[in-house]
């Protein structure tokens, strides 16, 4: 299962205390994924089983609507989609103008204020209309949230909604659809715990954290094998400096603190600096070392310049 899916899952079993919530969030989730006809005949069509058993669930609880669903399975994908039909009957115009989705004026393409006056209500349409357009990338990849909806005014909507809540969201038009969306780790989480997904964000959360330390680990050890690899170009480096004395003028031309560190070099030439002075009588400090080190590459340099 999609983490998507599992968040949908989530959110599809949460019963909104009150019917203002509850008529949001259908409201949401119609404008989203909805298609009126004429005489006022009602389709709700989704791929998620649980957000079709959300969709009937609130027809009947809010407006006591008579639903048809029909399973259908895409023979190219091998997937399953839901119908939800509500066929004209008493009741369904005013449910429909109470939602805010028609009025005497004909569709309505924004939001009803009225609707999402309050905090809870508006968590309530922000969740539904994610279960009606929602996706959310795998965390365990790039942070990525989008809800699709058909119309700008709507899509401006949901982004108003979302920054009442102090969450970022920018929308974007592709393929004839708008799309609200939502980058990075943050928006997304307070995304979630907005609309009520707590196992979403518990697993996000984690997925984050150890995204977290492997990045962190990944960083220590890229930056210690450039540290390696420094140390050892700069071990060559002292290596050849220490072989062309000793060919031009012999060993002896060092003084005797430079003649037993060049030795050691030679002998220990894949040492750190600091573990090369652990191998001196007495053992030397590492910046004892490197002092000495730069003594015996500056008489070498100035050799190849005479």
């Amino acid at each position: 299962m999609s983490f998507t899916a599992e968040v949908k899952d989530e959110l599809s079993r949460i019963i909104p205390e009150h019917a203002a919530c509850r008529k949001a969030e259908l409201s949401a989730l119609i404008r989203v994924e909805g298609k009126l006809s004429g005489n006022y005949r009602l389709e709700i069509t989704t791929e998620t089983a649980p957000v079709a058993r959300a969709a009937v669930r609130l027809l009947h609880d809010v407006y006591h609507l008579k639903t048809e669903i029909t399973t259908r399975r895409s023979t190219l994908h091998k997937t399953y989609n839901y119908l939800i039909t509500v066929p004209a009957q008493h009741g369904l115009e005013e449910a429909i103008r109470d939602m805010g989705i028609i009025s005497d004026s004909g569709l309505e393409l924004g939001i009803d204020p009225d609707l999402v006056r309050k905090p809870c209500c508006a968590a309530s349409y922000l969740r539904g209309a994610f279960l009606g357009g929602g996706f959310i990338a795998d965390p365990r990849g790039d942070f990525h949230f989008e809800l699709t909806c058909g119309h700008e005014m709507l899509a401006n909507g949901l982004v108003a909604l979302l920054a009442q809540a102090s969450i970022p969201a920018r929308t974007q038009k592709r393929r004839g659809a708008w799309i609200v969306y939502l980058k990075g780790a943050e928006p997304i989480l307070d995304f979630l715990a907005l609309v009520g997904a707590h196992k979403g964000v518990l697993t996000m959360e984690n997925i984050r954290v150890t995204k977290s330390v492997r990045n962190d680990v990944n960083r220590r050890l890229n930056a210690e094998i450039a540290n390696q690899a420094k140390s050892i170009e700069a071990s060559l480096e002292q290596v050849r400096a220490i072989r062309l004395l000793i060919e031009k003028r012999g060993i002896d031309s060092l003084p005797p603190a430079l003649q037993e560190l060049a030795l050691l070099r030679l002998s220990h030439p894949d040492v750190s600096l600091r573990e090369l002075g652990e191998f001196a009588e007495p053992p030397l400090s590492k910046s004892a070392v490197y002092h000495r080190v730069r003594r015996i590459e500056a008489i070498a340099r100035e050799y190849l310049e005479h």
